[in-house]
């Protein structure tokens, strides 16, 4: 199926590992002209090298951090300015915040400003070229909705979801869809420092229909998916990759 990505222009946060990672190479290999971000310059450059020696098109690496004040903001202008348009915004940067019920009021804030507040504004940023040309793709990988604990990412993600509906019956007028996806067991950096492999095996023979935790790609080809012209009637939607892992009906 041809996707009609070629050509087309994306940000990408969160890029350097995991979910971000796979979404970044799967849009270049679309024919996507990507910059991709994150903290870990080593790992941008590798990830760039990879992604040209595959014969696609060059990402524009931005080593940075979205949690200084004014951060999104510089993000989005340099990336428009490297790219000419910001047509594919995809919000992949953020974090588990496991906290006690004591836990000090800047735990709080730290994890909603990553997780919540550094997204809305990343998208507020980019919006005015999006609505200027009348197109845009807006995905934000976001959090299941079943907590097993208290988890300050729980909350911001669910504040995403709210947020997402909102938005998308603004902005459909020009164009532009917004949609998330919460990753279940998706192997990362992560989920190798939390679960070890023998918990990973028996929770999944228990919890997971498809018996297994699922790989970045697996998610990457639905955001991907909903980055492309194809899915323009999609937006504000809710959308897990989790193997089945939740037991909600909707």
């Amino acid at each position: 199926m041809d996707l009609q990505l070629k050509g087309r222009t994306a940000l990408v946060t969160g890029a350097s590992m995991g979910i971000g990672r796979a979404i970044a190479k799967l849009l270049a290999a679309e024919g996507v002209r990507c910059a991709i971000v994150a903290r870990r310059r080593s790992l941008l450059d590798a990830l760039a090298s990879e992604i040209v020696a595959s014969g696609h098109p060059q990402p524009l690496a931005i080593e940075a951090d979205v949690m200084p004040e004014g951060a999104p903001q510089k993000l989005a202008a340099e990336a428009l300015q490297a790219l000419g348009r910001i047509e594919i915004l995809i919000n992949c940067a953020g974090g588990s915040r496991p906290l006690p019920i004591d836990a000090p009021e800047e735990h709080w804030t730290e994890a909603m400003t990553l997780n919540f507040t550094r997204v809305r504004q990343l998208t507020h940023a980019v919006l005015p070229d999006m609505i200027k040309h009348n197109w845009g793709r807006i995905i934000n990988i976001t959090g299941k909705s079943e907590p097993e604990g208290l988890n300050a990412a729980f909350s911001a993600k669910a504040g995403v979801h709210a947020w997402s509906k909102g938005l998308s019956r603004e902005i459909g007028r020009h164009g532009i869809t917004i949609n998330s996806i919460p990753p279940g067991r998706i192997m990362s950096e992560q989920i190798r420092r939390n679960y070890p492999e023998d918990y990973r095996r028996e929770h999944s023979q228990k919890e997971i229909p498809m018996g297994r935790y699922g790989e970045p790609e697996e998610l990457a080809v639905l955001a991907v998916f909903l980055a492309s012209p194809l899915a323009g009637y999609i937006t504000g939607t809710v959308m897990p990759v989790d193997g089945g892992l939740r037991r909600y009906s909707f």
